[in-house]
């Protein structure tokens, strides 16, 4: 699978992110593609979930450099 890391690894948070904003965008791409009302709903519900979950990502990735420019003050 594109953007995954090895099983043995953890993978960063912009790794993640990455993972989120490709997943979201081929879930549009399919719900503009489908052909049933159904399905593109279901696309769709799938997009706004990795736009929801790509986020809550970037959060922690702020979160993140907030840790790092405190251990840097210290």
């Amino acid at each position: 699978m594109v953007g995954r890391v090895p099983a043995d690894e953890d993978p960063t948070t912009q790794e993640l992110r990455l993972e989120q904003l490709q997943r979201e965008a081929k879930e549009r791409e399919r719900a503009g593609g489908a052909v049933e009302e159904d399905e593109a709903e279901q696309h769709e519900r799938r997009a706004a979930k990795a736009s929801y979950l790509r986020e809550k990502l970037e959060e922690r990735a702020e979160a993140e450099r907030k840790a790092a420019r405190r251990d840097e003050e210290d």
